[in-house]
């Protein structure tokens, strides 16, 4: 490996480091979008479970919790994407939910993977630049 061979090595290094960083803010950004998917979905399974009159905890946020009666009303604002909401009844605002739950969970397990993939890539590069340097210590 020559002087410019080991500089792109390097530089490839630091594009590798790049964008570990950002898979992983977009990981750490999935994981929290699927909290949020599950939270609705399983609020939403209440309210379709639930009697006219019964409480129910609802999530407002912060690991916190307001009790609500059931309406019967079965209805459900949902975001569609956008800053766009429709109203669903319920048991079509959590199929929606379910295949939001589906898709970001797909969306997490790829994530991971490209992960596993670049830092397999680094790890590689890495051993090749530390052999380089431990050879021209000879």
């Amino acid at each position: 490996m020559n002087d410019n061979e080991l500089r792109q090595a390097l530089n490839a290094l630091d594009v590798y480091k790049t964008q570990l960083d950002a898979l992983a803010n977009q990981a750490q950004i999935f994981q929290m979008s699927l909290e949020e998917a599950i939270r609705s979905r399983e609020t939403m399974k209440a309210f379709l479970n639930a009697k006219e009159g019964d409480d129910i905890l609802v999530p407002v946020g912060g690991a916190s919790y307001v009790s609500a009666k059931a309406t019967g009303d079965n209805k459900a604002i949902v975001g569609i994407g956008s800053r766009i909401s429709v109203e669903k009844d319920l048991p079509a605002a959590v199929e929606f939910m379910e295949q939001s739950v589906k898709e970001i969970t797909d969306a997490l397990k790829r994530t991971g993977e490209a992960i596993n993939e670049t830092e397999a890539a680094a790890r590689n590069l890495s051993l090749t630049v530390q052999q380089e340097y431990e050879r021209r210590q000879q």
